[in-house]
């Protein structure tokens, strides 16, 4: 399809008419139209247009200065489009679709509700709550943004140029002015800049109120004090929804037990605070389910060099949520009935639109009891894949950490598959294609491919011990059979003991768990695999013993923050149990020393939920974030506990 010309218009046109001013309503979808195609000189003379369907285009943009004072209505589903902002062109626009944009977000939603004062519906649903959101989140930002300012003047040199002085002040305000979600700060940015640069061009006199204080009679009575996010939602999805969590409250502030001093330098007892306790994925939302067992957690990567997540996915029973662990908001939560989660794993795509521009997509993988791998795009608000990976539950799931595609899937089958999801197109589908299936004796219950050589290798908790499969993907079979399993017991070869928990430290030292009572083992990867040799089963090469619970009980996950040197672990008691091994790490004690405490335990705070405190349960897994700014812990009795380092 080229340029737009005026025969189209009229054909297309309705009334039909040979005049286009005349026209009212006009169809322009399915022409596999590009934003260069129209052409606002000619879109200008539909002076009395009132609708206007650009749907199933390729349409990246919508050009300035079209000149449609009377549109009411504007399809725009399923296009290319990456910005919102030109909308402000249309302010008596009231009924706006957008569904099937990948490159759109919640925070475009929150856009167009600030940009169009009379807009009532979005995707065919009611504004009044994103209208109440943003009206909330303005005049929190536009209070920071004035406050801000005060603190500006008191520090600015008044002999600095006053144009240089706003340009200061307007940077300086995008950077340190936050507030609300994280996964809202592309729109709160986008505000606080339109604020800061109104502000300091009137010298800090006035600011403008929002447009969204404009609404119409009928938006703005229909207008609630507690805001749902609108989210798009394709057939037979179950959408995820903003919701308000069930809060429990802390009786007393957690203890911390202080376990050992590292005269050497080594890192410092944390302080970490008890902030918010979420009972988050309750069946049928009651508050009484204490019951329903949390397992899997993990924090969504950083999309920038320097910035830290403070978002987190958690899963069990039949929900996945994704949770703002600063301000304990429920971002998202995706239900599936008769399911059970088990595992999630997270997923930054590189998108490229047709004309080249570069866009970044935060994925979540989630899977569970009936093997399925639900692919859910977080921002855009739904599940946009479902892969039928295995016939027996999926026990856990990891993204290889150097091909965002490919996804690694561990199930009671005794099976580990390896996909590539692929990538999706404009409709959000994904086209998965298995590359390999690894057998096991036993079941695996963790992976983490080998931090040295990711590629190449990939390691497995489970069952009946550790074991290792060549992964490498120029190799003719794919199918193969574990290539190595790794024993702990030194001397021996006797295999058999289940390995629950297992988890790189850096790119040499592992953290296993479960091979020995009470104990957490430190090895290296690297001295094991070079006293390999030929054979199948191979001692580790141990560095040195962490101790941890004396529990008897299983499938207790642990993690480790390599950033910080870091070993986490749950306990049977709602303890945290943590381990600063970085000395460690530089000069392992000798074998005969006994295992090494942990640095520090968190204990369990004692949350009250109905009128009674929760005094015993056990933390399944531990998460911190790469910074160790949030640490989030998962229970068996539906208590998402997340903790903050002042």
């Amino acid at each position: 399809m080229g340029p737009l010309t005026a025969r189209l218009l009229i054909q297309r046109g309705r009334p039909k008419t040979d005049r286009l001013g005349r026209i009212r309503s006009l169809d322009l979808s399915g022409l596999k139209l590009l934003s260069e195609h129209l052409d606002p000189s000619l879109l200008a003379r539909l002076k009395q247009l009132q609708e206007l369907d650009l749907s199933d285009n390729l349409l990246e943009t919508l050009p300035p200065n079209v000149g449609l004072p009377h549109l009411r209505i504007l399809h725009c589903a399923n296009n290319q489009l990456w910005d919102v902002t030109t909308l402000a062109q249309f302010p008596e626009l009231e009924e706006l679709s957008l569904e099937g944009n990948p490159f759109l977000t919640v925070n475009d939603n929150l856009k167009v509700s600030f940009l169009l004062p009379k807009l009532r519906k979005i995707n065919g649903k009611d504004m009044s709550a994103t209208c109440s959101q943003v009206e909330n989140l303005n005049q929190e930002l536009t209070n920071r943004v004035r406050a801000y300012w005060q603190k500006f003047l008191t520090t600015r040199d008044p002999e600095e140029d006053a144009e240089k002085a706003r340009a200061d002040f307007v940077r300086s305000a995008v950077r340190d002015v936050c507030y609300g979600p994280e996964s809202l700060s592309e729109f709160t940015q986008w505000r606080v800049r339109m604020i800061s640069e109104e502000l300091a061009a009137s010298g800090g006199t006035q600011v403008h109120e929002a447009d969204v204080s404009k609404k119409s009679p009928q938006a703005t009575a229909a207008c609630k004090p507690r805001a749902r996010m609108m989210t798009s939602k394709q057939p037979d999805d179950v959408p995820l929804n903003l919701s308000s969590s069930k809060r429990l409250r802390v009786s007393l502030p957690a203890k911390m037990e202080d376990l050992s001093v590292d005269s050497d330098g080594g890192q410092a007892s944390l302080q970490l605070e008890p902030l918010h306790f979420l009972q988050c994925h309750s069946r049928n939302n009651s508050p009484k389910d204490l019951e329903t067992q949390l397992w899997s957690c993990a924090f969504e990567p950083v999309r920038e060099e320097g910035s830290t997540s403070q978002t987190v996915a958690t899963c069990g029973g039949e929900a996945v949520c994704v949770i703002d662990c600063q301000m304990g908001i429920i971002l998202h939560k995706y239900k599936s009935p008769g399911e059970e989660f088990f595992s999630v794993a997270w997923t930054v795509l590189t998108v490229v639109t047709q004309t080249g521009h570069k866009k970044r997509w935060s994925v979540l993988a989630a899977a569970g009891l009936r093997g399925v791998i639900r692919l859910l795009h977080v921002r855009a608000g739904f599940c946009c894949g479902v892969i039928r990976a295995h016939k027996k539950a999926i026990a856990t799931l990891c993204f290889s950490p150097t091909y965002e595609t490919h996804l690694f899937t561990a199930s009671y089958d005794k099976r580990i598959i390896l996909w590539d999801i692929g990538m999706p197109n404009h409709d959000y589908e994904f086209q998965a294609s298995q590359l390999l299936i690894l057998d096991s004796a036993s079941i695996p219950l963790r992976l983490s491919p080998v931090a040295s050589c990711p590629d190449a290798y990939l390691l497995a908790g489970c069952e009946g011990g550790c074991c290792c499969w060549d992964v490498r993907l120029d190799q003719p079979q794919k199918r193969r059979v574990c290539e190595v399993e790794f024993v702990f017991s030194e001397g021996s070869e006797t295999s058999g003991q289940r390995v629950d928990g297992l988890a790189f430290v850096n790119e040499d030292v592992v953290a296993s768990k479960g091979s020995g009572l009470g104990t957490i083992c430190l090895w290296s990867w690297s001295q094991t695999w070079v006293g390999r040799g030929s054979r199948s089963t191979v001692p580790v090469v141990i560095l040195a013993q962490l101790q941890w619970s004396s529990t008897e009980l299983a499938y207790f996950s642990l993690s480790t923050c390599p950033d910080k040197g870091l070993v986490l672990c749950g306990d049977e008691e709602g303890n945290v149990w943590i381990y600063d091994v970085q000395q460690v790490l530089k000069q392992p004690p000798p074998l005969s020393a006994p295992p090494q405490a942990p640095t520090q335990i968190l204990k369990w705070p004692k949350p009250m939920a109905l009128g009674q405190a929760v005094t015993k349960t056990m933390v399944n897994t531990v998460v911190a974030n790469a910074a160790l700014t949030y640490l989030t812990a998962l229970t068996d009795s539906n208590i998402v506990a997340i903790w903050k380092r002042p």
